[in-house]
């Protein structure tokens, strides 16, 4: 199945890297569009958040998280194998 295809019925894993004010948004918005999600962040402390349902963000309610817990998986391991078909990067531009 091409890429295309499988984003027309829903049957690609998106990963999304950095979870910030773009990336958490970006994957909770695919999340609840029925797409399968990973993100990665590499801060532990907002990956084991988001794992347990905990928002670290004022804008985004927990409520939100919640209802994308075991959707959208927090990974933090750089080494963690990739298995998606799209790859999105949300990482500030350092000046």
């Amino acid at each position: 199945m091409d890429l295309i295809k499988k984003i027309e019925n829903k049957k690609t894993k998106i990963a999304i890297i950095g979870l910030g004010y773009v990336g958490l948004p970006l994957a909770l918005e695919f999340v609840s569009k029925g797409f399968d999600v990973v993100g990665f962040n590499v801060d532990n402390k907002k990956t084991s958040m988001l794992n347990v349902g905990k928002s670290y963000m004022k804008h985004i309610s927990e409520d939100r998280i919640k209802l994308a817990r075991g959707l959208i998986g927090g990974k933090s391991s750089k080494r963690q194998k990739l298995n998606h078909s799209v790859t999105k990067r949300f990482i500030p531009a350092s000046d």
